[in-house]
């Protein structure tokens, strides 16, 4: 099994090798090691603690979050904070950025069976056989994205005399004009057109697209 040390250098620990050093004993008999011979002293690497996705059971990673913090473990579960249209009503929607993922800081040779057998953990992510660290950058950036605990997804935007098309809904596949967003209610004005007729319409914001 191979694991990154802290200068990036693999580092091997073969459980199935046939190679052993052995060394004689005061009583005559001779003592052996578990570790391949090699012409210079082998040293273990310092350990290091980084970052490892874990894949976490359904709808569990609040669970897996808190069962590992009593642990002592360092977590992160980015959350998503967005506004959806629910029974016709704008409500604030929370959920996991990666839906049954999140992040753990810890030392793999000390804490890899506590964190398999955490409540609500399903795995440790791996690439091949071996656990996949995760870089540090990545997290700092995921970090650096939050606004108030969340990342938020921006609304999109348009301008005043744009051709926008209807994504959904009762007018869905029409095109309009954008005509100004109404303060505080994430809904729109547009004026629809068609060959008859022209008229006002008032709509969700998400249920606008860019042509």
């Amino acid at each position: 099994m191979e694991w990154r040390n802290a200068s990036a250098r693999p580092f091997r620990l073969d459980p199935h090798t046939t190679e052993t050093a052995v060394a004689p004993l005061s009583n005559g008999s001779v003592a052996k090691s578990s570790w391949p011979e090699t012409n210079d002293s082998p040293m273990a690497p310092p350990a290091r603690r980084c970052w490892f996705a874990i894949s976490t059971k359904p709808h569990q990673e609040r669970t897996a979050e808190r069962t590992l913090q009593r642990l002592g473990i360092e977590t992160f579960c980015p959350l998503l904070r967005e506004r959806k249209c629910i029974r016709r009503r704008q409500q604030t929607k929370v959920s996991p950025l990666f839906p049954g993922y999140m992040f753990a800081r810890f030392i793999i040779e000390e804490s890899y069976r506590a964190v398999i057998y955490a409540r609500g953990v399903k795995s440790i992510v791996r690439f091949g056989h071996d656990p996949a660290v995760v870089d540090d950058a990545l997290i700092e950036g995921l970090k650096a994205r939050l606004d108030e605990g969340y990342v938020t997804i921006p609304t999109a935007s348009f301008r005043p005399g744009q051709i926008v098309r209807i994504a959904n809904g009762a007018l869905n596949g029409l095109e309009a004009v954008f005509e100004r967003e109404l303060t505080g209610s994430q809904r729109a004005v547009l004026l629809l057109k068609a060959l008859a007729f022209s008229a006002r319409v008032v709509v969700e914001l998400e249920q606008i697209a860019n042509l």
